[in-house]
């Protein structure tokens, strides 16, 4: 079964220095059918103007999950660390006990854009820890993994079962991907237009799968697209 998320039935929020679109309830956007979608809780596709930011804030248990699409982002956290993530670049965070953090654009004249994932952790009160993974060179045509549980192919190691695959696209390029029993799946786009088991999908959309086995991707256009495989 696939039950497709349009992109433009996200909630959407314009502060200015944030437009942001919520792929499930976050904030002031609230629908109780698109609360998440088994442990995966947050897609926010933001774009922080240049010169802009959020200010230093906290999270407690949750696996936070950052990539840069395009521009640059500056990040600071109670754990010391210090960095500015470019396009391509994923950053992994375990909020756990608690961390503060903010997020600033260092740009003067760029917005960056970026995908916040929150996926929920499996266990609370985990010790805080940081982890970052470019993908900028990453060839098409494949799916890499970015996430997993235990870390394996030298993916981030994160507190849940679930598996996140990145598939960046040229037009012609097919990936699949096959499902265990039990396990369900979650697609993005994140740019571009693709087709998914037949079903034509553009930047934004989503589609979540249950009961199914298989999934085939296809590329139309230039496209980037993650995979969520959760239990």
């Amino acid at each position: 079964m696939m039950t497709i998320r349009r992109a433009n039935e996200r909630g959407h929020a314009e502060h200015g220095w944030l437009d942001t679109y919520h792929t499930f309830s976050f904030a002031d956007y609230y629908d109780p059918q698109w609360m998440g979608f088994r442990s995966l809780r947050v897609i926010n596709d933001d774009r922080v103007m240049p010169g802009q930011g959020f200010g230093e804030h906290p999270h407690r248990d949750m696996e936070i999950i950052t990539y840069i699409l395009s521009g640059a982002l500056e990040h600071k956290d109670s754990m010391g660390n210090g960095r500015v993530i470019k396009t391509g670049d994923v950053q992994y965070m375990a909020a756990g006990t608690g961390v503060q953090h903010s997020e600033f654009n260092p740009s003067n004249d760029e917005a960056v854009r970026l995908l916040q994932i929150w996926i929920q952790s499996d266990r609370k009160g985990v010790t805080p820890r940081y982890a970052e993974k470019s993908f900028a060179k990453a060839p098409s045509g494949v799916l890499h993994l970015v996430a997993s549980k235990t870390g394996r192919t030298g993916s981030i190691a994160i507190h849940q079962d679930a598996d996140l695959w990145l598939a960046k696209l040229s037009p012609g390029d097919r990936v699949a991907h096959k499902l265990a029993s039990g396990r369900n799946a979650w697609v993005h786009v994140a740019t571009g237009e693709v087709t998914l088991n037949g079903q034509a999908l553009s930047g934004g959309d989503a589609a979540a799968l249950s009961e199914e086995t298989a999934l085939e991707l296809s590329a139309t256009k230039p496209a980037q697209v993650l995979l969520f495989d959760l239990n």
